[in-house]
């Protein structure tokens, strides 16, 4: 892998015009298929296989207008008055009939129908069904029965309008993802000490980003992609791609300051650092594209949209970089009197001799990073520091095992929200149950589909849990019937789950007696069955991808503890994670003053996200920190030192790469977004959990601790990997007469260089 990005390299260096030109024209042919043939956006749920989806893929047949999207506008009263009072009836009257001429409206039904009336008589709701599904409502037709509620105000009723007709208003870009983009351009104009550096990293992940975004956008007219998906693949494709090209750049410019010549170090560095980058892009994308192994379109699209970011991320990594770096020339070389250029030309980092206690360096005593400080007194102490590291993250975890999922609803949108003040209003004065009905569809002989209907009806009322039970409606399907049941608990009630398990328990028992098969549907039963799926996958997907960790590091660091401790850590991290963001999203802890506009549970699909997102962060962050070690042991054969030295050149690279992601995540957490604001926050603090607590405290510690038996591997398992030379071993043993490598670079310095 090493020699062959050293030629890629090479080749995008010596013809960056070429290189480049093939990134616009890309870009420019993505952008104009957006603009030419681009699609709507999808943001449906569906759950093959599942009861609720064949059920409800049934009534799109035989009664569209109860399995599309619905609208509802809530008509409240002035204190004192009723809504049943004359003034005001004839105000819902004049909206429900402007609502049922608005576009794809396809039934209204008023209270004196289905006598949705409060039972203090200050609140009413006309309820307005769709044959389409959410993602196919046109604004035009909302906007419409936004106007027939205003219509109603004249008349003194306050009103709102919500359903499952609205939901996430599509990708958000705003001030506080510029922020995060503008930090992390300050984290590398720190890391590079150059405006010329930083710029250039930040504009060859913005090229990725908007060539990965332009070719996910190219795809709406054939597939399926949400919203979410979009956002997912723009939040990890700016995080990693900013990373990725930090790691190549900086190795380049290391080499750049002892005097390598800019074509051969550009070459050498997407050997080394970019052989790293595609090892940890791989393993991101392999987590990512195992989402599609749930069989659940939607969490599909979004991990191979977010997967083909991330590809798109690596190679302009490979690419661009070796390319823009040929235009720059020597212009990236350190000022040779700056921190950056020392640290380069400093053989060992500073790093402390063990026994004699002072620096290894010539001529750089007391000019230890702070970084190799850190390291040097983690290692100091390494059975404290591991007992301490374990029990603050064994603590953060402790509310993770009260996890609770389940999708957004309107009860999470913004609080001064139209859609929230409708949930919020229908919740008060009707239950919330009423915020999320169930319906049940029943089958019957032709012929005695009212009689059956009605007799499911009854049993339903019986089952625990159930405020009320609507009389049936028939469908154009002979014997077929839709009975609506309003459960006593919210949609994301843990009740209302259960009591979705009891009518199917039920069922049997039901067509016993009354000879109809009967199904549970709709919004909130689909949205069940999702967390359900999503719960009963978590556990094999966590197993398929620690079990990837174990195996892959193994390759790469020839050792059996490495990949050990690395799962654990990985494991930790997670924990730690899934822990804070039951705090605050499920528990509510800071939650006011954070701004959250409703806590519950947890979005169904964010650990799995979560998993499959950290996984790869996490092994790119061991990349490059042990490669870093397990090279001081192969030229030394010191353990601790090899620890201490080793880490000392990675800790600022590392460092640099996890604020840059942390503050690309946390610019995502002030959208009022229920999908995406919980998943950036965990996505952040997971970043920050597993690259400062594990990585760069843990991981040193445990193998201090180890000493020589952290890099013990059998031979016959030796024999039987694969090398996947990670660090770019052979492009420092080739022949003499073998010119892949600059003369300037001296015998040493190419053996320390090898992937620090």
């Amino acid at each position: 892998m090493a020699v062959l990005l050293h030629r890629l390299g090479l080749s995008a260096y010596r013809h960056r015009t070429l290189v480049l030109g093939i990134w616009l024209a890309v870009l420019a042919a993505l952008v104009t298929c957006v603009g030419l043939f681009g699609g709507k956006l999808d943001d449906r749920f569906t759950v093959p296989g599942t009861e609720s989806q064949h059920a409800l893929d049934t009534l799109g047949r035989t009664l569209p207008e109860a399995s599309g999207a619905g609208a509802e506008i809530v008509f409240t009263a002035p204190p004192g008055r009723r809504v049943t009072d004359a003034p005001y009836t004839a105000a819902i009257a004049g909206a429900e009939a402007a609502a049922a001429k608005a576009p794809q409206v396809k039934a209204v039904v008023g209270p004196r129908l289905s006598g949705a009336v409060s039972a203090d008589r200050s609140t009413a709701i006309v309820q307005v069904q769709y044959s389409v599904q959410r993602a196919e409502v046109r604004p035009a037709s909302l906007a419409a029965i936004e106007r027939a509620a205003e219509a109603a105000e004249k008349d003194g009723l306050r009103t709102s309008v919500g359903g499952s007709a609205y939901g996430s208003n599509g990708v958000h870009i705003g001030p506080s993802e510029i922020i995060g983009v503008a930090v992390a351009l300050l984290v590398l104009v720190v890391t590079f000490g150059s405006l010329l550096a930083a710029g250039m990293s930040l504009l060859t992940a913005l090229a990725g980003v908007a060539v990965g975004l332009a070719g996910l956008l190219a795809l709406t007219p054939a597939v399926g992609i949400s919203s979410t998906a979009v956002t997912l693949a723009l939040m990890l494709g700016l995080a990693v791609g900013i990373d990725y090209v930090l790691f190549i750049l900086s190795r380049h410019r290391q080499q750049l300051a002892r005097g390598a010549d800019p074509q051969e170090s550009a070459a050498l560095a997407n050997g080394t650092a970019g052989s790293a980058v595609v090892f940890a892009g791989g393993t991101v994308i392999i987590a990512l594209a195992a989402l599609s192994v749930i069989g659940i379109p939607f969490l599909t699209v979004m991990g191979l949209g977010a997967a083909g970011a991330v590809l798109v991320a690596v190679l302009a990594a490979i690419t661009l970089v070796p390319a823009l770096a040929g235009f720059a020339g020597g212009r990236l070389t350190p000022k040779p009197a700056g921190e950056e250029a020392g640290r380069a030309t400093d053989a060992d980092g500073s790093a402390t001799d063990d026994n004699s206690g002072a620096t290894a360096s010539d001529g750089h005593a007391g000019k230890a990073t702070l970084g190799a400080r850190w390291v040097r007194a983690v290692v100091a102490k390494p059975l404290l520091t591991v007992l301490a590291v374990a029990g603050v993250l064994g603590a953060l975890a402790l509310p993770a095992t009260d996890l609770r999922l389940a999708l957004p609803d309107n009860g999470s949108a913004p609080v001064a929200s139209s859609e929230r003040r409708a949930y919020d209003t229908v919740g008060a004065k009707f239950g919330p149950g009423f915020n999320g009905p169930l319906l049940v569809l029943t089958q019957a002989r032709e012929g005695s589909g009212a009689q059956a209907g009605e007799e499911v009806a009854r049993k339903l009322r019986g089952i625990q849990g159930v405020r009320a039970v609507l009389p049936p409606v028939a469908t154009r399907e002979p014997g077929q019937s839709i009975v609506q049941v309003i459960p006593e608990t919210g949609p994301d009630s843990a009740r209302t789950g259960r009591l979705v398990q009891d009518i199917r328990a039920a069922a049997p028992g039901i067509r016993a007696a009354t000879g109809a098969t009967v199904a549970v549907t709709g919004t909130t039963a689909v949205n069940i069955d999702v967390s359900d799926r999503l719960s009963d996958s978590l556990p094999p997907f966590m197993a398929i991808v620690v079990g990837l960790s174990l195996i892959l590091l193994t390759m790469v660091f020839r050792s059996l503890l490495i990949p050990l401790k690395a799962a654990v850590g990985f494991l930790l991290s997670v924990a730690a994670s899934l822990g804070t963001v039951v705090a605050l999203f499920q528990w509510g802890w800071f939650a006011d003053a954070l701004g959250l506009a409703h806590t519950g549970p947890v979005v169904s699909f964010l650990p799995i996200i979560l998993v499959g997102v950290l996984f790869g962060l996490a092994m790119d962050y061991e990349v490059f920190l042990v490669s870093g070690m397990r090279e001081e042991w192969v030229r030394t054969g010191v353990a601790r030192a090899s620890v201490t030295d080793g880490a000392g050149h990675s800790v600022r690279v590392v460092t640099a790469a996890a604020l840059i992601m942390f503050t690309v995540f946390a610019g995502f957490f002030p959208l009022d977004d229920a999908l995406i604001k919980p998943i950036a926050f965990a996505l952040a603090v997971g970043v920050a959990i597993d690259a400062f607590a594990v990585r760069l405290t843990l991981v040193p510690a445990v193998l201090a601790l180890a000493g020589r038996h952290a890099w013990w591997l059998p031979a016959w398992l030796d024999r039987a990997l694969p090398d996947l030379d990670v660090e770019g071993t052979r492009l420092h043993t080739a022949p003499a007469n073998d010119q892949r490598l600059s003369p300037e670079l001296s015998a040493p310095d190419r053996c320390r260089d090898s992937v620090r």
